[in-house]
């Protein structure tokens, strides 16, 4: 057999293993609700790690519960290509997001594995431990650390809502691996993701080029105040961490109309407090939020603006504010050999193809800032995403699938 030009993936054995994963974590109808190291993202994981060996790849979990499979090459002293994504899902969230990109290079290898090509390079497929951020802070904390953006100790201090941290659910569920994070030369890292925008659908594009990043900033910030009786506490006493939070956050949708007509967005992604009850005041909340736009210069702006409203809401409740973090990504950051082979694949392979912004964050972003880095676009159906109604059909995938199999074999042959 061999690779050739007519090698495709098998779309068929591809979607029984989406259906597999749609069957683990299951939320509202048709959706999942995938937490990071939950007891669903534990089964996830040990399917994975299970096909993967059937594969024939050897696995690899390190520090951060990142999973890696590796298929050797006919030179494994150069370093690998790597794809991947993410298993993990939002509270709401979709049977495609990030499980395409981590099902469908294993589907790369199985079909590589049936045509008996062994590339130049080895290849290897991870999945990257809470990407979305629904449960731990920030999102992409594992290929943070992966790219040393993040240190090991503080994402295994990083702390959910039921008050246990990351480091300890990555123990419970025995993901809680040995290998060192990052560290490592990679010859490259491609990732490929359902748009998450309309834009592909809309215009019936069956494979979308990401060209570069929105520039995205995102803050945690944390309010503190005092407690107080609803009733016989005087408007000009009060110091209520809740409504600084919830100014904030107004403020910064705000922001994201003021900016909505150059594309911009704003976010109030998040609002929790303490103790949060009728009839008292609030002393503590914290607030998520991002500012994006396509033009670095205005999504710095944009950001600017965000620290100011930290300190205005604040003042205007009465309280004191702290940003416990700050996430900074995006820009013109993919490797520009890598997409102009992605194009030259699509054209050979007689897919429709276009050019397109990722306006989502990805753990692309990271891995940009470590190796060549590359993405590619399926479309979903009207955009929808981060919700149970989020739809990809086997065509409308197949075209990235394939553009993936004959990208990454002329990368890891060469």
């Amino acid at each position: 057999m061999g690779f050739s030009f007519s090698s495709r993936i098998n779309v068929e054995r591809f979607w029984h293993t989406i259906e597999r994963s749609s069957e683990i974590g299951r939320g509202r109808e048709g959706g999942l609700s995938r937490l990071a190291l939950s007891d669903e993202d534990k089964e996830i994981r040990d399917v994975f790690v299970a096909w993967c060996r059937e594969a024939g790849l050897t696995v690899t979990i390190d520090q951060v519960g990142n999973i890696f499979g590796r298929r050797e090459g006919q030179d494994n002293s150069l370093p690998p290509v790597l794809m991947g994504s993410h298993l993990d899902t939002q509270a709401n969230g979709g049977r495609f997001d990030g499980i395409v990109g981590v099902l469908g290079p294993l589907e790369v290898i199985r079909s590589l594995n049936d045509l008996d090509h062994v590339t130049r390079r080895p290849i290897e497929i991870v999945n990257w431990t809470n990407e979305e951020g629904a449960r731990f802070s920030p999102p992409m904390t594992a290929s943070g650390c992966f790219a040393g953006t993040y240190p090991l100790d503080w994402v295994h201090q990083r702390m959910g809502d039921d008050g246990t941290t990351f480091g300890v659910e990555l123990r419970r569920i025995g993901y809680l691996g040995e290998a060192a994070v990052g560290g490592r030369e990679l010859d490259a890292y491609f990732e490929l993701h359902i748009e998450q925008g309309p834009v592909l659908d809309a215009e019936k594009v069956q494979v979308g080029v990401v060209t570069h990043a929105y520039s995205s900033h995102g803050f945690l910030v944390e309010f503190n105040g005092e407690t107080a009786h609803a009733g016989p506490c005087a408007m000009e006493r009060r110091r209520n961490a809740l409504i600084a939070a919830a100014r904030l956050l107004v403020a910064v949708d705000d922001l994201g109309w003021e900016y909505a007509a150059t594309g911009g967005k704003g976010t109030g992604a998040r609002l929790a407090a303490w103790p949060n009850r009728a009839g008292i005041l609030s002393d503590w909340a914290q607030a998520v939020c991002d500012v994006r736009h396509n033009d670095p210069g205005a999504a710095a702006v944009m950001a600017e603006r965000v620290r100011r409203a930290v300190g205005e809401a604040a003042a205007r409740a009465g309280c004191t504010a702290e940003i416990l973090d700050r996430w900074d990504w995006g820009g013109m950051i993919f490797d520009l050999g890598m997409v102009a082979e992605i194009r030259r694949q699509a054209s050979a392979l007689g897919y429709t193809q276009r050019d397109l912004p990722s306006q989502a964050g990805h753990d692309a972003y990271f891995l940009a800032r470590v190796c060549p880095t590359a993405m590619i676009f399926t479309p979903c159906r009207d955009g929808i995403t981060h919700n149970n109604n989020e739809l990809a059909t086997p065509e409308d995938l197949e075209p990235g699938l394939n553009v993936l199999l004959h990208s990454v074999v002329a990368r890891a042959d060469r």
